[in-house]
């Protein structure tokens, strides 16, 4: 398919009005030559990722639905020159929604519980936006994510001088949405899965279930799904028990 922004033009009519079509490209579009009815070349502009993305402000939804592949560092320095949430997924940016109602008041529900449960622990609580960068096992270059809320059990050894958080978080919990869904229960649990996360909680406000995973040794090792009416139990951190019926409160 030849996108709005393309023109596929004959070698002939190319070499006629090299300026126009040098001119063309330059606003941000691409040319495709033919020959003999082949394509042959494809003619596209010069200008990076991070350009781009300033450049042409408006087609930054683009990022959401994949094929739009940039480096860490590309991604860093978007990130910190954009006002929008972001995260770097399989060396893809994707772009975060405002959450809903609900899905704030859930969040909302779970931080209290969790707060109460760690508050004479050294594992602090921690909810979005709050940057994390996770390492896959065997992958030099991180994935960067915003678990709606997670558990970190390391704080005191992982801030840096900066008061950016470097760990790995023991827990994170997802609150799904249509949008999410696909990437929370794929993406997302293959990253904590590799990256040495403990545990991950999937939680489906419309089904009001949690469907939990524990992890060791990069594998998933156990699985549970709970539904309202059930009590959620950690199987790493013990003695951690939420009714979902408090969890899923309005």
């Amino acid at each position: 398919m030849v996108s709005d922004t393309t023109k596929v033009i004959t070698a002939t009519e190319f070499k006629k009005n090299l300026g126009k079509y040098l001119d063309y490209v330059a606003g941000d579009n691409e040319v495709v030559i033919t020959k003999n009815g082949h394509k042959i070349v494809r003619i596209t502009p010069y200008i990076t990722a991070i350009e781009r993305y300033f450049t042409v402000r408006e087609k930054a939804l683009d990022y959401r639905y994949g094929g739009k592949k940039v480096s860490y560092e590309e991604f860093i320095e978007i990130y910190e020159k954009s006002d929008l949430r972001m995260e770097y997924i399989n060396g893809e940016i994707v772009l975060l929604d405002s959450p809903s109602v609900y899905h704030q008041v859930i969040s909302g529900n779970l931080y209290i519980l969790l707060h109460e449960y760690f508050k004479s622990s050294k594992c602090r609580v921690f909810f979005a936006p709050f940057d994390v960068h996770f390492y896959k096992q065997n992958y030099e270059i991180p994935d960067v994510m915003q678990p709606d809320l997670l558990v970190a059990c390391d704080v005191e050894e992982t801030v840096n001088e900066k008061d950016r958080y470097l760990g790995t978080p023991t827990l994170c919990i997802e609150i799904v949405s249509k949008s999410t869904r696909s990437k929370d229960m794929i993406d997302k649990l293959n990253i904590y899965r590799l990256s040495g996360v403990k545990e991950f909680w999937l939680v489906d406000p419309e089904k009001k279930t949690v469907l939990l995973y524990s992890f060791k040794d990069y594998e998933i090792d156990e699985y549970t799904s709970f539904s309202l009416g059930d009590s959620l139990t950690s199987y790493y951190f013990k003695g951690l028990e939420l009714p979902l019926g408090a969890v899923f409160a309005k």
